[in-house]
């Protein structure tokens, strides 16, 4: 089925090579969401930043359907969840 293809390549993605190369994932969004909100001059959140990483992905897919599109889109979609629920102070698993 193609929808687990999609799913287990982001899986793939967020807990592997991405995960080692740049750090903990809610860490690196944390980081992004600083730089962003001194840039431009309005506080910006890690759950902000993988929404608008998601939105991207969308855009792109305005133009072209490319399937690692479909792929980063899931994984941005699974890291905005993991952000949302550390916040709350649940399980990140």
């Amino acid at each position: 089925m193609i929808y687990k293809k999609i799913l287990n390549k982001a899986i793939e993605l967020i807990g592997g090579a991405r995960n080692t190369d740049y750090g903990d994932r809610v860490t690196n969004h944390q980081n992004i969401a600083n730089l962003w909100s001194a840039f431009l001059n309005k506080k910006i959140s890690a759950h902000d930043v993988a929404i608008c990483m998601a939105l991207v992905k969308v855009a792109r897919l305005m133009h072209s359907r490319k399937s690692d599109s479909y792929v980063d889109l899931a994984a941005y979609g699974a890291i905005a969840g993991e952000i949302a629920e550390r916040e709350e102070g649940k399980d990140a698993e």
